[in-house]
């Protein structure tokens, strides 16, 4: 069909896109970019001679790109099966919202947003734009919104549920809109069909992922790896 992807029409899974080779090249390149710039713009001031520039933060991109392959590696591994479809995964999410939390909400929606990228690279499923943008720019996209209690106490678990809920709002909005025609297989409207589809899964994770972060040993652990991440 073009360039960056191809139309694939099928008799059970519909029409959809596959990203060819440049596809995926411009994906990757889009999603180092974004996270190099996080790193750059997040890094600390320093004074030159024609005034105040921003030094980049290596060792930012180092625990980024760490927890963005953690999150990319535990995505894949699935703890429970979810009836309706989709998974409660091993911690995946959390890894995505540490590092709105290490780094606060600017790093963290941008970093988020790359994560974002790096899933539609290794797990592309594409039948529009929008649909496209919703699932995984925006819905991923928005874990980064744990940046917002980064300084504040508790600060990781109210800025997971944030993230996550920000990512449900999203995933609901794909859902209802894009893959509502699977709510009669199941005697529901769309909206609650992908009320109760997203919500579950990713309720599920959100439960056992708080209860992870508030246990003292974990909470006390992370708060280390925190110093770390940022001396």
């Amino acid at each position: 069909m073009s360039f960056f992807v191809n139309e694939i029409i099928d008799e059970e899974a519909g029409r959809y896109f596959e990203l060819t080779g440049a596809g995926y090249g411009v994906l990757v390149a889009i999603m180092v970019v974004i996270l190099v710039a996080a790193c750059f713009l997040s890094g600390k001031k320093r004074e030159d001679g024609e005034g105040e520039s921003r030094r980049f933060d290596t060792r930012q991109l180092v625990f980024s790109a760490m927890a963005m392959a953690l999150a990319m590696v535990t995505s894949n591994i699935k703890i429970v099966d979810m009836p309706m479809g989709g998974s409660v995964t091993l911690f995946s999410m959390l890894f995505i919202c540490l590092i709105g939390y290490w780094y606060g909400l600017r790093s963290g929606l941008m970093t988020a947003v790359a994560y974002g990228f790096l899933q539609l690279v290794t797990n592309p499923y594409i039948i529009s734009i929008p649909q496209m943008l919703t699932d995984y720019i925006f819905a991923f996209g928005a874990l980064g919104l744990s940046g917002i209690f980064c300084k504040s106490k508790y600060g990781l678990a109210k800025g997971y549920l944030v993230g996550v809920l920000g990512r449900y709002f999203f995933t609901f909005l794909s859902g209802m809109i894009f893959f509502g025609s699977y709510a009669s297989s199941y005697n529901m409207t769309a909206p609650v069909y992908s009320l109760v589809y997203n919500g579950s899964y990713l309720g599920g994770e959100a439960l056992i992922s708080v209860i992870l972060v508030m246990l003292p040993p974990v909470a006390k652990g992370l708060d280390k790896i925190k110093e770390m991440a940022q001396s």
